[in-house]
């Protein structure tokens, strides 16, 4: 082993191959290091954005490699991550390969080149940990042949941190199975006092280093822009955009919103790409290398261009619509500025955030009735059931049951095995008072960024003291500690284009094609929905998560009963001027609702009377009122007896088989209108238009 000048004199040169002749390594990263490498410790370091954590997992792998040291195992969230730290590794002479689900068919080969020795660093998503093949079979010989193990955005391990993944809770179990002297790295930029602690604790009990620095970003110029309505915001950023330096990113709270902005900046001749986690992966990466080229001035992203993304160069970031913490925030600004000596981050907030923060907050870990009637299917089966199998069981969404899964498979109540997941037979606890606490947290987190909003004074201050920065002082570079404010106003013309933009009604609403799984036995259809029983692709007047009609169609559906207003009524009329469907209905049908018979009732009739169509009748509504439902295959079974077709709307039909116009209130999954669909041609309609006000998004 060298001294430990000769060993700084290594890490030096390792780091100059990784990052320039310029580069010296600071005193943290060198303490880092010497911990891992000389103690072989577990280190948890938390610093800012750019301030060069990957470099200490790479010089780190370097020197323990030169030692006869396995290769590195590094557990990374983001694929964006995972390619922007092979690009560096390569850049420092070191080989990294990765397995993750983009790359399925590289694993053989890349296994085989770990057991050859030629791996220096292996890259992990999280998700493998959860396959039992790879915790089986794969996972253990790595980690018992690992020379360092990192765990990047280490913050996602813990509940309190504000990106949770079940996935990362497994890194507990690998943790605590490796074998003595492997040394253990943590790495994130975003972690308050609480997140540090219970990570730290996580990795190592009370052993474990914590590196904490400042978080200062002295390039980042903080401004906060109140605007009244969504199109006085729109506006004003396609009017400001060209003054803002270079490119960068601007952020959206939802898919929907990413589409309507990007649409309206390049109406107005901004070079801009929309980029989520809908996005197809060869369009994510065409995208992502564009922003690198300064082929765009911005990308609008959702918070899936996050955790990862390297341009150091990145002039601005700004968000229409405000993240739920302070910690997020910061989180998602810190992609700014790193490599320019200036960046502006703005933030333009909007009345319909706390709405959007309410709803991802409903997406959270199922109440204790719905987790143990899942464990009591699984006790009952006796057998592996995958998620499909279990979802007509249990009344949550595919994406939801698969979380609470993985809680409970990292909990030791279930495993997932080949075929899905089976109960362990393990007593567990839902423990509601953790839950109470992070859901107690997450509130006062959103109040806090209201604060932020309100600010008067220094707003990075402000930001570093949530992170629990005990070095937060006023920045004298934010627009409350300069005095100098961003104009707070849009030319009428602006506005205008924006409103026109973002009320510019019509969503397209394509059929479902499949039937759920697991409904056989109860409903007898199964594969796919026959073509002539489809309905046509049809339209919405907006989703609920729009920034143009998403506050206007939540506002109207969380009220009472009432006649359809007029102002939606001549949106609509709109939306059918510009169908473009092969033959004009010939008819209205709408779908009966207990829990809104005026609406439905006086749109179907209003369209039919403007349209100059007859109105056949409503399909009527039988039973019980229909509960909600939140996947597919309940959703369908709780609608397949709950509409008729009653005999005068039959024999209208008879004598008018053509295009029928479908209308409902909402669509949330779809099935409702499917059903009517079948109901409808099996009683002689032609093709089914559907038409609803409302889709979710």
């Amino acid at each position: 082993m060298s001294t430990p000048d000769g060993l700084r004199d290594e890490a030096e040169r390792c780091l100059r191959a990784l990052a320039g002749d310029h580069a010296r390594l600071r005193d943290d990263q060198w303490t880092a290091i010497s911990a891992l490498v000389v103690e072989r410790r577990r280190a948890l370091v938390v610093q800012r954005t750019g301030w060069g954590k990957s470099a200490v997992y790479f010089v780190a792998t370097r020197l323990l490699r030169e030692r006869g040291a396995g290769p590195t195992v590094i557990v990374s969230p983001l694929l964006a991550l995972m390619r922007n730290q092979i690009e560096a590794a390569v850049r420092a002479g070191i080989n990294a390969r990765t397995i993750n689900s983009s790359n399925t068919g590289d694993w053989e080969q890349v296994f085989a080149e770990v057991e050859a020795g030629e791996v220096d660093v292996l890259l992990v998503s999280p998700e493998r940990l959860n396959n039992p093949d790879f915790r089986d079979l794969v996972l253990p010989k790595l980690a018992a042949g690992a020379g360092l193990v990192v765990v990047d955005e280490a913050h996602c391990i813990s509940d309190w941190g504000h990106d949770f993944r079940p996935d990362y809770r497994r890194l507990r179990t690998l943790l605590a199975e490796l074998p003595p002297g492997i040394p253990v790295l943590a790495t994130t930029a975003t972690a308050n006092a609480r997140v540090t602690q219970d990570v730290a604790e996580q990795l190592a009990g009370d052993d474990a280093l914590v590196l904490r620095g400042a978080l200062e970003r002295d390039s980042l110029h903080l401004a906060v822009v109140a605007l009244p309505t969504a199109e006085q915001r729109i506006a004003w950023l396609g009017e400001h955009l060209a003054d803002l330096p270079g490119s960068g990113i601007i952020y959206t709270l939802t898919v929907a919103a990413a589409h309507e902005i990007t649409g309206y900046l390049r109406d107005r001749g901004h070079e801009v790409a929309a980029y989520s986690g809908q996005t197809e992966q060869a369009e994510r990466l065409q995208a992502e290398q564009d922003l690198q080229d300064n082929k765009l001035k911005a990308l609008v992203a959702t918070s899936a261009l996050g955790m990862g993304y390297d341009k150091p160069d990145l002039g601005f970031i700004v968000h229409v619509g405000a993240p739920q913490s302070p910690v997020a925030y910061y989180q998602q600004i810190g992609r700014a500025g790193r490599g320019v000596d200036r960046a502006e981050v703005i933030l333009l907030p909007g009345r319909e955030d706390r709405d959007i923060w309410a709803y991802f907050a409903s997406l959270g870990f199922p109440p204790e009735p719905l987790v143990r009637d899942t464990l009591g299917v699984l006790e009952a089966a006796g057998r592996p059931l995958s998620t499909g199998a279990l979802e007509p069981q249990v009344d949550l969404n595919r994406a939801r049951l698969e979380m609470m899964l993985k809680v409970l498979d990292v909990d030791g109540a279930v495993r997932r095995v080949k075929g899905g997941w089976t109960s362990t037979g393990e007593p567990w606890s839902y423990d509601r008072e953790r839950y109470e606490r992070v859901t107690a947290a997450r509130r006062r987190e959103q109040q806090a960024m209201l604060d932020y909003i309100s600010t008067t004074g220094c707003r990075e201050e402000y930001l570093r003291r949530q992170l629990d920065d005990p070095s937060a002082a006023p920045c004298g570079r934010c627009d409350n500690c300069t005095g100098r404010h961003w104009p707070a106003d849009v030319t009428s013309e602006g506005a205008a284009q924006a409103r026109d933009r973002l009320h510019r009604p019509g969503v397209d609403v394509p059929p479902r094609r499949m039937w759920p799984t697991g409904v056989k036995d109860d409903l007898g259809v199964s594969g796919r929905i026959k073509p002539e029983l489809l309905p046509e692709t049809g339209r919405a007047l907006g989703r609920l998560t729009d920034i143009g009609w998403g506050n206007r169609l939540r506002e109207l559906l969380a009220g009472g009963d009432t006649d359809v207003p007029d102002d939606l009524v001549n949106a609509v009329i709109r939306v059918l001027a510009a169908w473009d469907w092969p033959a004009r209905p010939t008819g209205v049908v709408t779908v009966g609702s207990r829990s809104r018979p005026r609406l439905v009732g006086s749109f179907g009739h209003r369209i039919a009377e403007i349209g100059r169509l007859p109105y056949l009748g409503e399909l009527t509504p039988l039973g019980e009122p229909v509960p909600r439902r939140h996947n597919s295959a309940q959703r369908l079974s709780s609608v397949w007896h709950s509409l008729a077709v009653p005999t005068d709307l039959a024999e209208a039909l008879s004598v008018n088989p053509g295009p029928v116009l479908l209308v409902d209130d909402r669509m949330e999954t779809g099935w409702t209108m499917t059903v009517a669909t079948r109901l409808l041609k099996e009683s002689g309609a032609g093709q089914v238009l559907p038409l609803t006000l409302a889709i979710p998004n």
